[in-house]
């Protein structure tokens, strides 16, 4: 067993307590709060609760297009990385409503995965886009983990993200790609994100941007709950086949990012993901 390596985990946030309360709970308890860096939005923004000895920044809030709001944002984080591993070994970032586990019949925490690990200059989890199945699970209680009360997964490409990073380079936006490095998808690793976890989640978030966006939300659907609520889903031996077309095939205008050829898959989660508390 190699020595634990020192890990850092970061995000930026904006309006978003309920998710980064969550983020905070979970990588405080893998690497400490102490070594949780959180950059906010907006002066204006509240610190949660649970933050510990959490190091949380307010940034003054910039009123930008989506694109540029994302450039902006991954520039931070990627300035903020860049700093922190002049101290730290690796450094982990991801986005609030994203997390970081890794398959616990390694029986290993993720710190110590991650320090036995050899890692060139990123490591990505193979991306599952967790989603409400209308079918069979109800609501969310907002008080309990989110793998006692979600068991599908859209397998997504666009959260096969490198958010495990050794190098200096920048991630691109969204932490979708580290500039100028290829990607590896570890196969211990996993990365679940929980953004369409609640239909009625989504619904007040549109409300609070117009009826438009409510109205839309409402004709057209979520994708990924869509996804969760109408396809067949399979079983855990398509999470090695996933990762194995991510790991070959490249989108033609972005040969950095992973690909599945188009193909969509739901999966159910294996039920000792919930070991990880989340």
């Amino acid at each position: 067993m190699k020595k634990q390596k020192r890990i850092a985990a970061i995000t930026m946030a904006r309006d978003d307590e309920f998710f980064l309360s969550r983020w905070i709970a979970y990588y405080g308890k893998q690497f400490g709060t102490e070594n949780l860096y959180i950059l906010l939005d907006g002066t204006d923004q509240k610190i949660p609760e649970n933050s510990g000895n959490a190091h949380v920044t307010k940034l003054p809030h910039k009123n930008l297009s989506r694109a540029s709001g994302d450039k902006y944002r991954i520039g931070k984080l990627s300035e903020l990385a860049t700093e922190l591993l002049k101290t730290y070994d690796i450094v982990i970032g991801c986005d609030t409503d994203e997390f970081l586990i890794v398959d616990p019949n390694t029986k290993k925490s993720l710190t110590e995965y991650l320090s036995n690990l050899k890692i060139k200059t990123s490591v990505s989890g193979l991306g599952l886009d967790v989603g409400q199945n209308l079918n069979c699970e109800s609501e969310l209680d907002m008080d309990a983990p989110f793998l006692e009360q979600r068991e599908f997964a859209l397998l997504s490409t666009r959260y096969t993200k490198p958010v495990v990073k050794v190098t200096k380079s920048p991630w691109g936006s969204g932490f979708h790609s580290v500039r100028g490095k290829n990607f590896h998808i570890d196969k211990n690793l996993y990365l679940l994100h929980f953004g369409a976890i609640d239909l009625k989640m989504l619904e007040k978030k549109a409300a609070a941007r117009g009826a438009d966006w409510l109205n839309h939300l409402h004709r057209r659907g979520n994708g990924t709950i869509n996804a969760t609520t109408n396809m067949p889903a399979h079983n855990e031996k398509w999470l090695k086949t996933a990762r194995i077309m991510q790991q070959i095939f490249r989108p033609i205008y972005a040969f950095d990012k992973p690909g599945m050829l188009g193909i969509k898959r739901v999966v159910k989660i294996p039920s000792r993901f919930k070991k990880s508390g989340i």
